[in-house]
């Protein structure tokens, strides 16, 4: 690169020979390697020997880690980027020997390789090494210092060394107990069926394993409504602002087709005994006629009036009565038989 090298010596020949030791995925190896320079004389100068230079060195190489034993060993390969490309940097120290003299000389170099094959056996790639001839002050001699810019390909190759895993401590056999047998759960919803109120009808433990509905509560003995219904005054007919939760009610029997249900009427204490009798008996059965044409069938539902007979508050008060006259809805259960339909 600079006088007087430049002037005696033309484009020459270098190779180096270089071993890397390091840690599998690790960024930094260890590098020890000889290399050898050889320049031709230029052509005019007073002397035609060739310049030669043998230099041991030793040195650090910071690369992207090569793939593991078992990304190696993983074909094909995984599509990569820039083919696989992995950069490199190194620097190296040296002692250099160069016909009777001996010098220090440093080197620094960047490179990149690729891998060949699926193997990943070999990597090949291009490379500069900057390498310079340290001159010290000798009488007779030249002083300054030899520096050369080398270009060319780098072939890698190498093996790795597995160590084998620590053995593991034995261990105490381990005595396990029989698991149970597990509960019978048709309806998957993780509530056995001998708890499950709703066994054909997936529904949270919360609710006894019984689907949430909006206007129905599914109870293991009853389906209560969070409304009541109403009827027109002293009359059998459904006031139309209870459709939607007779709706909803109809719903939750067709979900859960192992229910029968008695439809059970209940008048407070005014008026005369037949007459609440009949008016509870015909406003249990418009409901059930009610239920009945939204598609439940006929087989799982029956109707009954009770009258005034059965009171859940004190007839003393207008509330107490109110609450008094209601339709029921008492659940009783239907043994289904394995592939039967409802």
């Amino acid at each position: 690169m600079g006088r007087p090298q430049s002037q005696r010596f033309e484009f020459g020949g270098a190779a180096t020979v270089k071993g890397l030791l390091g840690f599998e995925g690790g960024y930094v190896n260890l590098s020890a390697g000889m290399t050898f320079l050889g320049l031709a004389a230029e052509q005019g100068f007073g002397t035609n020997s060739v310049g030669t230079a043998w230099a041991p060195s030793v040195g650090l190489r910071i690369q992207l880690p090569r793939e593991s034993e078992q990304m190696r060993l993983r074909q094909p390969h995984e599509r990569e980027s820039y083919s696989g490309a992995k950069p490199w940097a190194d620097g190296e120290m040296m002692y250099v020997r160069t016909g009777g003299l001996d010098r220090v000389g440093f080197a620094a170099a960047v490179g990149l390789s690729y891998p060949l094959g699926e193997a990943r056996s070999f990597w090949l790639g291009p490379f500069v090494r900057y390498f310079q001839i340290v001159q010290p002050n000798r009488a007779g001699y030249d002083n300054r210092d030899a520096r050369t810019i080398i270009v060319g390909l780098s072939l890698e190759t190498g093996t790795r060394i597995m160590r084998p895993p620590p053995p593991e401590p034995e261990k105490a056999p381990v005595l396990l107990a029989a698991a149970p047998a597990p509960r019978p759960d048709r309806d998957g919803d993780g509530v056995p069926d001998d708890v499950d109120a709703c066994p054909d009808m997936p529904g949270p433990a919360s609710n006894a394993g019984c689907p949430v509905y909006e206007k129905v509560i599914v109870k293991p003995d009853m389906l209560e409504l969070r409304e009541k219904i109403q009827f027109a005054w002293n009359q059998a007919l459904i006031d139309p602002v209870s459709y939607p939760a007779l709706d909803e009610t109809a719903k939750a029997l067709q979900d859960n087709k192992g229910f029968r249900v008695a439809i059970q009427g209940h008048a407070s204490s005014e008026g005369a005994d037949d007459h609440n009798q009949s008016l509870s008996n015909d406003r249990a059965e418009a409901v059930l006629e009610y239920i009945a044409h939204r598609g439940v069938a006929r087989d799982r539902l029956v109707s009954k009036g009770f009258s005034s007979s059965r009171p859940i508050q004190s007839n003393e008060t207008e509330s107490g009565r109110e609450a008094n006259r209601r339709v029921e809805f008492v659940v009783h259960f239907i043994i289904l038989k394995e592939g039967s339909a409802q």
